[in-house]
């Protein structure tokens, strides 16, 4: 594996400096860089001297700790670096010290240990040692990566493993033949019902670790006695080496000696068989010739990639351990003592956090290292948080006040909370709503850009055992003094707040300045509330919220768990008001007061709105709050109609033009109109902002605030009404169209999240599937609905059973609550008499009835209470039917798939082996099965800027088909999320597999194929082995090995993307259908056909006949029938596609004329082999059928068409686009007086570019070069030798990214093939490949980002690039293909149209500045002013 991914981008580029497979820079960052760096040779410490590349910026001590995590170095620390005999400061910059020079000997300096370092030092000799086996990952709970185990190649014992040998053997792997060993198992066969768990995690590759001594231990003669710790010994250790000699060690300031001592006499004088060393491993490699070899084995190993062996930030479970629940080999170091060693002192992680927060950002390097600290110190406390909750749960901390409602816990510097439970927010429900919201809006305020000033403690929710805790950082003191203890709360440093009290103060009104900026990037309206004194407050937060200045000087704001607004659609007040106004109707009160209260409580919703939904209506608790993605979403509606408006009113007072351009009073009356018809706060410019102390129980709001009440009331309304009038169906209708639909409860939620659809609206997205009048094609996402909201209330009675359960107990009550779950008509009598008869011959009758109540469950007591749940919480009658057979037989659910989306949520970890639920007769998981339950821990996600930056930069310029800026601009990303957070991040994942895709149609396989093993493995350890996200990225990176000429292990990966598939959801999939059809063309004989009619069958009942999809599918099928020799139905199934591409893009459109030039060539055949089947007689029955085999090309492009790599579509904005560019090229070669031959401008790249070498050319997504394996692509061509075609990356790789993040539209591509009728056979192949990758047009859906924010750095990153042909014209390109598309209704859309209301509103929108969410696999939406639009 490491020679696998070495070669991609991020942080090996930044020590190797130039990428030897583009033969490009690295990013623009690391250019910077690479300007101070410089070469150092290393000597002393008794190292073989080597040299080191460092940097002018670095510190001394960070050239110190890049030095000790090498391996030449590693174990060794405490170590100083010296120059010319002068020890260096470790603060000092290398650039400023004086004879520091390329090639200057620095020499490594033992320095003495402390107490504390010594500790340090043995801790990092045992991290060395304790090499993670196999197993070790699955026993942590943490999700293992697969992607070594797949590729792996049984190496002979002969050879070396290294990595050039691994290479070789899988370069051998492009030859084999798929019939020997990668025939696919029966039960990934289409049709299978098996689901084995056991293949998910196959055996590792790896060796277990090996054994370096037999016992490594404190000695018996700890503590060391007062006169030897007088003489510097610090401890004693007892090492047994592997040939049986007992040694003591003492640990000293110098370093580690062997003393004198045994089991039976203490002697601390060193011993005269072994010198000091400095270093402990040192000394046992002389004391042990096995340990010696062992180590030095460890040493020489073949080291995997960074991104498989470096922990992940944040632990991501797994929730299937290692087939054996014990463990295989003993830990040699645990009774050193070094695991539990406790610092005296409990971490502050306020402190470290903010001290992480206020580290400087004036430059990127500095910007880097904050992003980095801040990361690495939120991990660390996470890391604290899953341990205490743990400790704190099971028992062993006792709580710091005797309050049984609310207990609360220190430990490890962190207070961890269950919450009061408050009648007024909904008892349990509403403590952990309370909760949930506290670490979203703590999640809201860290995510303002430019406000690091105001604080927010770090903050974690965990979920164990049933219990959910809230874990902070402990809380600064107050600032003031000892003085001011007498006076109040507010003078002591509680600032804001309804509790603050009435003060004036220089901090105070600091402060209000932050909250208000805080609140316009919130849109969150200033209002007044009364507090319970009767004193009206102001307030830019909600009513909970308090700001304090700390005892360190810091402002900062606690309890914003009411930060977004209510629900209107589930408060309590909103349903009371409803039924008080309909009771004043049927009276028939007509009295003006109750009129005016009748229209103002009805207002905002639509109408017959709670009919049609039956909403408004209570919920369980009083804390349901709207989204920020919807209140982004239902701005740029609001905005939408605003525009339309404003357009409406003047063209009806004397025309647009006319009231534009005389700036009169019609204009200033249209605008307020406009603002007042749409709810606007203000009466003369858009703007949006939100109350949130509106429906909040327990708030009053003064009467001089009624006429804002009401309009806040009826703004919320709108917005609760928003989500089903709009949302919902948006997310159904995109659904029906996309094959990458959500697939398990994970990306259900992502999906539902990105659109702002809170979960507790699942019921109506049922709801409206079940109403659509395609709701079998949408049967896929109502499986899936219904199995999240089986789990989600599943879960909730889970909480409830395990909470009292006692400890010894924990496993058998797990597994009997999963039997009577899964497992119809389970009953549990069997469980509960035996113990209890065994129980009484023992004597111990009554305990073993206490211990065993909860075996008393059945399994229908617990289904009528999971459907009672579901009912009242997602309002649903009888969704899920009487027993988990309904789930299956109804909805197509599988056991399985409920089984892991349990384990998931609830942190249940067990045993991998294959579970059978039909044997009624016995359970199909026992206590033995349950390995282990986990804490599930929810936390801040820290941003990483200006990673985030470049890669959204990347899908702009992608959007523009700026294939060349856009890979860039990718590489820049990718090397930003190496330096922050070693590319173990979502987002470094989804930049790694857009870096691939777009290398890929720029002609780079390889690199592609490098930077797509990344991207498995990140997406392994940081989202899941099992992930839908893993599923497509070992589909694509199946694809790339397919082109590399690496088909075994292409035919690997697309058979594990099936298998987790399989299990994660079922085949009743439309990815399922994706990846049929690329593994039809790998496999041979009858499952080539198996898999493309399982595929066929897919796509024509989710997507209909005339669907790109299924068109695509026929077009496969015509190809392998050709194969085959059957031309008949060939030309049946290619009638097909013909008719859908037509229907689809028209017959103008390139993949259209594709298929009917195949067609004809199809008929051609049929026609010939009839003849010659005529010709050759009726005895002649033996006659050989000529077959049209498809090359290996042909299958790479249908498998990219396939994959989304690129897509078809039917917009003819390219095509405009082409022919403007054709133009203007022309016009610009004229004027520079080039030549112009066939439409075409060439040039030597000497001429553009001044003789400047370089060694990658602008290629469209269908050359054909040559290069490994013969795979499409341009590479490496002589620089100032070969003529190359200018301004053409622009139109032969214009590309389109959408929101799952794939790249998809090839360029028109000009591209002719000849041949003659001599071999019709290889000119219908040929001509099937150049004309499928021939033209198909690009649908331009802009980014509606703010101009002066979005576009603004896009025009920087154009400006970069070199001189050529392609920038003289980019910006006028640019403007006409992005004005030819169709875009949604937006605020930048009405730019066409010159709109004065437009440009006013744009100008003084309080909030709009564009925020650009991120989709399911990191790619951005439509952007608008305000934020997400729908597409």
């Amino acid at each position: 594996m490491k020679d696998k991914v070495r070669k991609g981008g991020g942080r090996s580029q930044a020590k190797n400096g130039v990428d030897g497979q583009t033969g490009e820079k690295d990013a623009v960052c690391n250019k910077q860089d690479e300007g101070t760096a410089f070469p150092v040779k290393i000597q002393g410490a008794g190292i073989e001297p080597f040299e080191m590349q460092v940097l002018g910026l670095w510190r001394v001590q960070d050239a110190v700790m890049n030095l000790l995590s090498r391996d030449e170095v590693s174990p060794r620390s405490s170590m100083s670096l010296a120059l010319a005999g002068t020890t260096l400061d470790p603060q000092a910059e290398l650039q400023s010290i004086k004879g520091l020079k390329p090639g200057a000997i620095l020499r490594l300096v033992e320095e003495p240990y402390t107490a504390h370092t010594a500790r340090l030092h043995m801790a990092r000799v045992l991290e060395l040692l304790r090499v993670s086996g196999p197993q070790d990952a699955l026993r942590e709970g943490r999700s293992p990566s697969i992607l070594e185990t797949l590729t792996h190649t049984h190496i002979p014992e002969s050879s070396s493993p290294n990595g050039k040998s691994l290479k070789r053997l899988l370069s051998n792997t492009k030859t084999e033949t798929t019939n020997q060993d990668g025939a696919p198992p029966e039960y990934l066969l289409p049709g299978s019902l098996d689901r084995p768990l056991m293949g998910l995690l196959p055996q590792s590759s790896q060796p277990e670790t090996p054994s370096y001594v037999k016992d490594l231990s404190l000695s018996c003669w700890n503590p060391s006695p007062g006169h030897r710790k007088l003489q510097g010994d610090f401890l004693y250790i007892t090492v047994v080496t592997m040939e049986g000699r007992r040694c003591d060690i003492t640990s000293c300031p110098k370093g580690f000696f062997l003393n004198r001592s045994t089991e039976e006499v203490f002697d601390p004088r060193p011993a005269q068989s072994a010198p000091a060393c400095h270093s402990l491993a040192d000394l046992l490699c002389h004391l042990s010739s096995a340990f010696k070899q062992t180590f030095t084995t460890l040493k020489n190993r073949s080291q995997l990639p960074p991104e498989e062996v470096m922990p992940t930030p944040y632990r991501t479970l797994s929730w299937l351990g290692p087939p054996c629940a014990s463990r295989i080999h003993k830990n040699t170091f645990s009774r050193l003592g070094l695991d539990e060693l406790v610092s005296t002192q409990a971490p502050d992680w306020n402190e470290d956090l903010q001290v992480a927060k206020d580290l400087p950002v004036g430059s990127l390097e500095e910007r880097l290292q904050r992003d980095k600290a801040l990361l690495q110190v939120n991990s660390a406390f996470i890391r604290a948080v899953t341990q205490g909750a743990e400790t704190v749960v099971d028992g062993f901390v006792e709580p710091v006040h005797g309050n049984p409602e609310d207990p609360a816990f220190l430990w490890g510097g962190l207070f961890m909370s269950q919450g009061a439970a408050s009648e007024m927010f909904g008892g349990e429900r509403g403590r952990r709503a309370a909760q949930r919201l506290e670490l979203k809006g703590v999640q809201a305020y860290n995510n303002i850009e430019g406000l690091q000033i105001l604080h927010t403690l770090p903050t974690a929710i965990v979920d164990y055992r049933g219990v959910r805790l809230s874990a902070q950082g402990l809380a600064p003191g107050l600032e003031g003094t000892e003085q001011d203890q007498a006076l109040e709360p507010a003078s002591r440093g509680l600032l804001y707040g309804v509790h603050a009290g009435c003060q004036e103060s220089p901090h105070r009104r600091r402060l209000l300045e932050f909250l208000a900026l805080a609140s316009k990037s919130l849109c969150i309206q200033k209002h007044v509330v009364v507090a319970p004194g009767g004193k009206h407050v102001p307030l830019f937060t909600s009513v909970d919220a308090q700001g304090l200045l700390g005892a360190d000087g810091r402002f900062y704001v606690l309890d914003v768990f009411r930060t977004f607004p209510a629900d209107a659609n589930f408060c309590p007040e909103v349903e009371t008001e409803t039924q008080q106004i309909s009771g004043d109707a049927e009276s028939s009160k007509s009295s003006e007061e109750d009129e005016e209260k009748k229209g103002c409580v009805k207002e905002g919703w639509p109408e017959n709105y709670n009919s049609d939904s039956g909403l408004p209506k209570s919920f369980h608790h009083g804390l349901c709050r709207l989204r920020p993605e919807l209140l982004q979403a239902f701005i740029q509606h609001k905005h939408s109609q605003f525009s339309h408006r404003v357009r409406e009113i003047l063209e009806e007072n004397g025309g647009f033009e006319e009231c534009a351009a005389a700036c009169d009073s019609r204009a200033t009356s249209a605008l307020r109109a406009a603002c007042k018809e749409v709810g606007s706060v203000s009466d003369i410019i858009f703007e949006m902002r939100f109350n949130p102390s509106v429906f909040a129980p327990g708030v009053s709001i003064p009467p001089s605030e009624d006429k804002a009440k009401k309009l806040q009331e009826r703004l919320l309304r709108e917005a609760a009404a928003f989500i089903i009038t709009h949302q919902i169906p948006a997310f159904v209708e995109h659904c029906l169209h996309s094959n990458e639909a959500p697939m398990d409860g994970a990306t259900l939620k992502e999906t539902l999240s990105q659109r702002g659809i809170n979960l507790r609206y699942l019921g109506h997205v049922m709801k409206a599937v079940s109403q659509s009048e395609h709701k079998e094609r949408l049967r896929h996402i109502m499986r899936t609905v219904v199995g999240e909201i089986f789990i989600r209330s599943t879960r909730r009675v889970f909480n409830n059973f395990i909470q009292g359960v006692d400890i010894p107990s924990l496993s058998a009550a797990v597994s009997h609550f999963l039997c009577s779950l899964l497992v119809p008509n389970f009953t549990p009598a069997p469980v509960g008499e035996e113990p209890k008869k065994k129980s009484r011959r023992r004597g111990r009758g009554a305990g073993a009835s206490e211990s065993t109540s909860w075996s008393m469950l059945t399994g229908a007591e617990l289904w009528n209470l999971v459907c009672l749940d579901a009912g009242e919480t997602y309002n649903i009658s009888d969704g899920l039917g009487s027993g988990p057979n309904h789930l299956v037989e109804h909805y197509g659910l599988q056991r399985v798939s409920l089984l892991r989306e349990f384990c998931i949520k609830t942190g249940v970890q067990l045993r991998l082996r294959d579970y059978s639920f039909n044997n009624l007769n016995k359970a199909p998981i026992g206590p033995d099965d349950v390995l282990n339950i986990f804490p599930v821990v929810k936390h801040i996600h820290l941003p990483t800027a200006d990673a985030s930056t470049a890669y959204l930069a990347a899908q702009t310029s992608l959007h523009k088909g700026l294939l060349d800026q856009t890979h860039k601009q990718l590489k820049d990303a990718a090397y930003l999320y190496g330096r922050v957070c070693d590319d173990l991040n979502p987002e470094a994942c989804f930049c790694q597999s857009l870096l691939a895709k777009v290398a890929y149609l720029r002609g780079k396989a390889a690199e592609a194929r490098s930077a797509q093993l990344k991207a498995v493995v990140i997406s392994e350890r940081v989202l899941g082995f099992d992930h839908p996200n893993t599923i497509q990225q070992y589909a694509l990176l199946g694809v790339y090995m397919f082109a590399g000429g690496e088909t075994a292990l292409a035919q690997k990966c697309l058979l594990r993307a099936r298998l987790l598939t399989l299990t994660v959801h079922g085949e009743d999939h439309p990815y399922t259908a994706t990846l049929d059809g690329c593994l039809g063309f790998m496999l041979t004989g009858d499952l080539q056909g198996q898999f493309l009619k399982n595929a066929l069958r897919l796509n024509t009942s989710f997507f209909g006949t005339t669907n790109v999809h299924t068109a695509l599918t026929h077009h496969l099928m015509a190809t392998w029938m050709c194969s085959k020799g059957d031309y008949r139905s060939a030309m049946t199934h290619e009638k097909e596609a013909l008719t859908a591409f037509t229907s689809l893009v028209g017959e103008e459109h390139s993949q259209t004329r594709s298929s009917k030039e195949f067609l004809c060539t199809i008929t051609q055949q049929a026609v010939k082999v009839e003849r010659s089947l005529r010709q050759a007689g009726p005895d002649c029955m033996e006659q050989p059928v000529e077959c049209l085999t498809p090359t290996s090309d042909a299958v790479l492009e249908l498998m990219v068409l396939v994959t989304g790599i690129r897509k078809i579509t039917k917009s003819d904005s390219f095509r405009e686009y082409k022919q403007k560019h054709k133009e203007l090229k022309e016009a610009v070669a004229k004027e520079l007086g080039l030549t112009v031959s066939n439409g075409r401008v060439t040039v030597s790249a000497e001429a553009i570019f001044g003789g400047e070498k370089s060694s990658d050319q602008e290629a469209g997504c269908g050359k054909e070069a040559e290069e490994e394996g013969g795979r499409p692509a341009v590479e490496d061509a002589s620089e100032g030798q070969q003529e190359q075609p200018v301004a053409q990356a622009l139109v032969e790789s214009a590309a389109e990214v959408q929101a799952n993040g794939h790249v998809i539209e090839p360029a028109e591509q000009n591209q002719q093939t000849d041949g003659g009728d001599s071999d019709e056979s290889a000119v219908a192949s040929g001509a099937q490949v150049k004309i499928m990758n021939g033209e198909a047009e690009i649908r331009a859906e802009t980014i509606s980002a703010a101009p002066h924010k979005a576009n603004g750095s896009i025009a920087n990153g154009e400006t970069e690039s070199d001189t050529t042909l392609d920038e003289i014209k980019s910006d006028e390109i640019n403007g006409e293909i992005n004005g030819a598309s169709d875009t949604s209704v937006s605020p930048s859309a009405l730019k066409s149209k010159s709109t004065w209301a437009d440009v006013v509103s744009n100008a003084a929108i309080a909030n709009g500045e564009g925020v650009i969410d991120t989709a399911v696999n990191g790619v951005a939406d439509a952007v608008t002013t305000n934020g997400v639009a729908e597409e």
